[in-house]
């Protein structure tokens, strides 16, 4: 039997003869949600239960809870599944309580493909929607063939952008039967992985880490204890330590950059392999970052605001924001180019502040300006960790004029260009005259280049 087949649930009630079957994720998704629990309830029980109850009856209570999460989960699995009708995805789940969620795939805004270590030892995948408004992922399917979970991303895409609605084959239940081999893509970028490693080696909290494992083993040798509790206690602390600077290169692994016609593709990951689809219209807004420690080496990094994600997901790891995690000045501008056309990175010039905004900002006023191009409106700040965004004008949402207790003392105000589900950008501290018409003119430039548009 093929993969596909096992995932279709024939007994649909009420399904018309036009609409396709729901499908139920992979049969191999309850034993991956059973492993993830039993990792979830060892590290609960803690080495303090350990040490109380012994290795025996710790190994019964781990085994006990992993088992009733694991009949949970297919439970689970067996009241969950999916199918597109029309121009919406609608996801069935729940274990107790059903319920039933319709995702206007008009609103999507992006699509990856996510296989965790476990995904890619058992040959599946998750599949993360993210859509207009949605603080988080909004309809996370794990877990699916990886033929059936690229199919899928292809076609909910090729809906999302208006285009014709693909059906599956007459009697062909296999998802694999209906996927069209897509085209890799226009190579734009590969970052290197040693310049990744260097890169989190010329961090802050790089430079801090041999101080943190210093007091770790400085507190494990004061207590006096080598008790296996205590050598697992200093090894988890010192674990925690470490897991910033390693998660990341572990994120960034083998990042790769590619362009079709419409989209930007993202691979990236070594323990967890992500491939992220991005519509190029659906971009807010890019955002450069020149960290102190790198400026040395002229590296910076890349990130894209998409509406509705970028800034409603708690976690940044899930963020499909990653656009260069380091690379020159050039490579940059190439870039952005791609995904802004017409438009240089070395090339948009900002105006300082008033000089009166040096006592708000005495030592940062210079780092911060502000400027109107032909395409896009540009704000720069940052004294350390200098930072530029840069927002189309038909991604502006609505223009804010703020003022503090301070800034009205000394007739200054900031102008907000607010974008989709994100934070767009800011002018800092402008003169209160400046600030009215710069506000005035984002609105404009907005207004006309969505009729444009």
């Amino acid at each position: 039997m093929s993969q596909g087949q096992h995932g279709t649930d024939p007994q649909v009630e009420g399904a018309g003869p036009q609409e396709e079957p729901r499908r139920r994720l992979h049969p191999l998704s309850p034993a991956l949600h059973g492993a993830k629990s039993l990792v979830v309830v060892i590290a609960g029980l803690s080495w303090s239960t350990l040490s109380r109850v012994g290795f025996g009856w710790f190994a019964a209570m781990a085994a006990v809870l992993a088992l009733g999460a694991t009949v949970l989960a297919v439970v689970s699995w067996y009241n969950t599944g999916y199918h597109v009708t029309g121009r919406e995805l609608r996801v069935y789940e729940g274990l107790l309580w059903r319920r039933t969620r319709a995702i206007p795939l008009e609103r999507l805004q992006a699509v990856e493909v996510v296989r965790p270590l476990l995904a890619q030892l058992t040959g599946l995948a998750e599949l993360r929607l993210e859509v207009v408004g949605g603080g988080k992922t909004e309809a996370p399917l794990a877990y699916l063939g990886v033929a059936e979970a690229t199919a899928l991303r292809q076609r909910l895409l090729t809906l999302a952008d208006g285009g014709p609605m693909p059906q599956p084959a007459p009697g062909a239940a296999d998802a694999e039967a209906t996927v069209v081999p897509t085209p890799p893509g226009r190579a734009l970028h590969a970052v290197a992985n040693r310049d990744l490693l260097i890169s989190q080696l010329l961090t802050p909290q790089a430079f801090l880490l041999p101080f943190g494992v210093a007091f770790v083993v400085a507190q494990f040798l004061s207590a006096g204890s080598w008790s296996f509790v205590a050598v697992a206690s200093t090894l988890t602390a010192m674990a925690g330590v470490l897991l910033q600077p390693v998660r990341r290169v572990l994120d960034d692994w083998n990042f790769r950059l590619a362009r079709d016609e419409g989209t930007l593709r993202v691979r990236n990951g070594l323990l967890e392999t992500r491939a992220q689809t991005v519509p190029l219209n659906r971009v807010q807004t890019v955002g450069a970052t020149w960290p102190l420690l790198w400026r040395g080496k002229g590296w910076l990094r890349l990130r894209l605001e998409v509406a509705g994600y970028a800034a409603g997901e708690a976690d940044d790891r899930n963020r499909p924001d990653r656009l260069l995690p380091v690379g020159d000045l050039g490579t940059g501008e190439r870039i952005v180019a791609e995904v802004l056309p017409g438009v240089r990175l070395t090339g948009l010039a900002t105006n300082l502040p008033p000089p009166r905004a040096r006592w708000l900002r005495p030592l940062s006023r210079r780092a911060v300006g502000v400027g109107l191009h032909e395409r896009v409106f540009a704000a720069r700040a940052g004294l350390l960790t200098r930072k530029l965004m840069i927002v189309p004008y038909a991604r502006i949402q609505s223009v804010r004029v703020t003022q503090g207790p301070a800034q009205r003392r000394l007739r200054l105000a900031t102008v907000h260009a607010d974008t989709a589900g994100g934070a767009g950008a800011a002018a800092l501290d402008r003169d209160l005259a400046e600030a009215w018409w710069l506000a005035e003119e984002l609105t404009s430039r907005a207004h006309a280049a969505r009729r444009a548009g």
